[in-house]
């Protein structure tokens, strides 16, 4: 069904929009998915913080084109679905990867990472590390550790100078009734 121009640039001026504040950007060709299976997707992105869109491909060429990304030009063939990731793109990325690996018609071709272009093996790998909230938790993890061994060693130190004080306090009550 054709579209006018005002909705053409309408349309235009949302996928630059939506470039400018992704984190994330995923082209996946969606051939053969239902209603059911795309509703059932948009509703697993939206938790992931990302959302998907269907555009022409021209008129996301041109988006691209404007926002400098030109570099998924060459993979906007046939249906593709743009997902947008704007809070943890890992959360995307397995959101969108969980639901290929459920529904094989959804394939994913590339994407742009931060403004760099990334295949579909790289959104894969980007899929499989562990959350951003995962990722904290170790590295806080990590730092309190070698605190912890600290607080221990100046804990044992502190009781052995006691030991030795009451040492010191008993040899000398001897001496004194001796």
């Amino acid at each position: 069904m054709p579209i006018n121009k005002q909705e053409k640039e309408e349309m235009l001026q949302m996928l630059k929009e939506k470039m400018g504040s992704s984190q994330l950007i995923i082209l996946a060709e969606y051939k053969g998915l239902d209603v059911a299976a795309m509703t059932k997707l948009r509703r697993k992105l939206r938790g992931a913080g990302s959302e998907i869109k269907v555009a022409k491909n021209t008129i996301t060429k041109l988006a691209a084109r404007e926002m400098g990304l030109e570099e998924i030009n060459p993979h906007l063939e046939g249906p593709v679905a743009l997902t947008f990731g704007y809070e943890d793109p890992v959360t995307s990325a397995k959101a969108l990867s969980d639901f290929a690996k459920e529904y094989k018609q959804l394939a994913i071709k590339t994407g742009i990472l931060e403004g760099r272009l990334i295949d579909a093996g790289g959104i894969m790998d980007l899929a499989n590390l562990p959350s951003r909230e995962v990722l904290l938790a170790k590295a806080l993890g990590g730092m309190q550790s070698p605190m912890y061994g600290f607080a221990g060693t100046l804990q044992g130190l502190l009781r052995n100078f006691v030991y030795v004080l009451d040492a010191v306090r008993e040899k000398k009550s001897e001496q004194a009734a001796g």
